[in-house]
């Protein structure tokens, strides 16, 4: 095969999985869930008369699950795809890989292939389901099909971009944060575009329309309209549905050409080096002649002290050497300034658009959240990616072992980890707290709210390291862990997206709401202690896991309602209890989890 070996061995293994089943099983059943609480709320509002209301009814079921599919498909795809090769390189195996007889497309396209493949697998399981939503009405089997190649093409073009990273970085939070960076400036995109701040021509165009061709959101808009829409056509494309397709196609097979012609060249790292200057300091420095046995002892010590120091003044281990090492060493590499600067200049065109957002006045305050939340997520999302990878990291390249068989306390590893993570993502975590600050001496924010604000986030950057902490240590498998972990910060982020949209949407009495929304907060709950607690089970983690999707409903419906001290306190509690839930069990029973024994 063309692909090779490595997909090969994929495609074979997988399906002996249970997940590989269970996944798209509850990827289906969480469509069903949402397409039978949009239909609750519908008929909780207004009565279903005719065909036309149904109609109605599947065209906006359809353009609003498509959008959530293409979203889950290009941030899974790129983060699987990116953990997938960063495993490999963490474990030494790519190395083994790049001894073989194995080409460079059979290496590149097998790892892309097959880290895709569950991506690809929850698609096809989809399939039946969108096909289900065409019997409403108003939606046709063209629509569906042009939808499904625009989350298809993306998705090969986010993992392509994915494993290109991994295979180009050294160390797994470097992979993980720019593929991150990279998916936030993708969003930036897509709100200029979607915001119609593009204005001019090209070639009699407007450029507004060139971008939705660019744009994976607005394409996929574009090819959920039925084909009668024929006023939107391009030059030489037709539409903006086969520029997108084309132009994506193009980039994805450039980016993997790329990477077949520098993977042998990134791989094996560059980054270790023998320092040649030492070993000339160690030639040519003296050696103390001995004149008695006493003299011996004195040379042989010198000698031996002389071979295994390092050059230059020896440096004093802090009283945590896990903080230390954090702290005061290149534990994530040198590289990682890279995304400090990628994040300063994604900070700073978020500061422009907040301050082209102030000089609208009062009628563009509320355009605030929609320009300060892709940073805040990118935020939460590298801190988590921070997190989850320091004990991967060490658990891939066997130093968790070492640490293990030392005298070092639970505290002091759990918090050691913690405050390096915090030490190393110090921008990540100041900077939108200072946003936040000049928003309040600017005047956008009163002090209550900004206290509100700030204390919301500083939470939410806690609970984001711990989920991260908890899960390497709960998954003894890198991808699992980072799968995992991320993808719980995710989800929460889109359940609560889907929840505001949906009772928007369907604005009515939400003592109506409650019952549909049910289900959702049940199997909300059961995937949280799913992913938090069936490793490690406790009683903390189970009533956390049952709390929070219940009361972050409570907290949106509070938000909806117009309520900021109430909504604040629920967050509070909530995310505060959580993040004890996972933390009190980390620090009390790290031996157990880690397999360590005490005398």
């Amino acid at each position: 095969m063309f692909i090779g070996p490595v997909f090969t061995r994929e495609l074979v293994t997988a399906p002996r999985q249970l997940r590989f089943y269970a996944a798209p099983a509850v990827y289906v059943a969480g469509l069903l869930v949402l397409m039978c609480t949009a239909w609750l709320l519908l008929m909780g509002i207004q009565h279903v008369r005719n065909v036309g209301d149904m109609a109605r009814f599947g065209v906006a079921l359809f353009q609003f699950l498509a959008p959530l599919q293409l979203v889950l498909a290009i941030f899974f795809s790129a983060m699987a795809s990116a953990s997938a090769v960063a495993q490999e390189k963490d474990r030494r195996t790519l190395e083994l890989l790049l001894l073989t007889n194995l080409s460079n497309s059979e290496l590149v396209l097998g790892k892309l292939l097959a880290s895709l493949l569950s991506m690809l697998m929850l698609l096809a399981a989809s399939v039946p389901f969108f096909m289900l939503t065409a019997l409403f009405g108003g939606v046709s089997f063209g629509q569906i099909g042009r939808v499904f190649v625009v989350t298809l093409i993306s998705a090969l073009a986010a993992g392509s971009i994915g494993s290109t990273i991994a295979l180009w970085r050294e160390k797994t939070f470097q992979t993980l944060a720019l593929t991150a960076l990279l998916l936030a400036i993708l969003a930036g995109w897509e709100v200029i575009v979607a915001s119609g701040a593009l204005h001019g021509q090209w070639q009699g165009v407007p450029l507004e329309r060139w971008a939705t061709g660019l744009s994976p959101g607005q394409a996929l808009l574009a090819a959920a309209r039925p084909q009668i829409a024929t006023g939107e056509s391009l030059p030489c494309f037709g539409s903006a549905y086969r520029l997108f397709v084309m132009v994506t196609a193009v980039f994805a097979v450039g980016v993997n050409l790329f990477a077949m012609a520098r993977v042998r060249v990134w791989n094996p790292s560059r980054e270790v080096r023998p320092r040649l200057e030492e070993t000339d300091d160690f030639r040519t420095s003296p050696s103390p002649q001995p004149s008695s046995i006493e003299g011996v002892r004195v040379a042989h010590a010198a000698t031996a002290r002389s071979v295994h120091a390092a050059a230059g003044q020896a440096r004093r281990v802090w009283d945590n050497p896990v903080l230390w090492r954090e702290v005061c060493t290149w534990a994530y590499g040198r590289k990682v300034i890279g995304v400090r600067i990628i994040y300063l200049a994604l900070f700073a065109a978020t500061v422009w658009g907040v301050m082209a957002t102030l000089k609208i006045g009062a009628a563009g305050a509320t355009g605030l959240p929609i320009v300060l939340l892709p940073l805040l997520v990118l935020s939460l999302v590298l801190i988590n990616a921070l997190a989850v990878s320091s004990i991967t990291s060490e658990r891939d390249l066997g130093a968790l072992d070492l640490l293990l068989v030392t005298d070092i306390t639970p505290p002091e590893f759990i918090l050691g980890k913690l405050g390096g993570v915090f030490y190393v993502a110090k921008e990540i975590f100041v900077l939108p707290l200072a946003l936040c600050l000049y928003l309040w001496w600017a005047g956008a924010l009163s002090l209550e709210s900004l206290v509100y604000v700030v204390t919301g986030i500083a939470l939410m950057d806690g609970f984001v390291a711990t989920l991260g902490i908890h899960c390497g240590l709960a998954y003894t498998n890198s991808r699992t862990a980072v799968a995992v972990s991320l993808g719980t910060v995710f989800f929460l982020f889109i359940g609560v997206a889907t929840c505001m949209r949906i009772m928007v949407s369907f604005s009515g009495s939400y003592e109506l709401q409650l019952a549909p929304f049910l289900a959702f907060m049940i199997g909300g709950s059961a995937g949280l202690f799913a992913a938090l607690g069936a490793r490690n089970p406790s009683q903390a983690i189970g009533l956390a896991s049952f709390l929070l999707p219940v009361l972050t409903f409570v907290a949106i419906t509070g938000f909806l309602q117009g309520e900021t001290l109430g909504v604040f306190l629920i967050v509070a509690f909530t995310y505060g209890l959580t993040t004890t839930a996972m933390l009190v069990p980390a620090i009390s029973e790290f031996d157990v989890a880690t397999g360590r024994t005490i005398d």
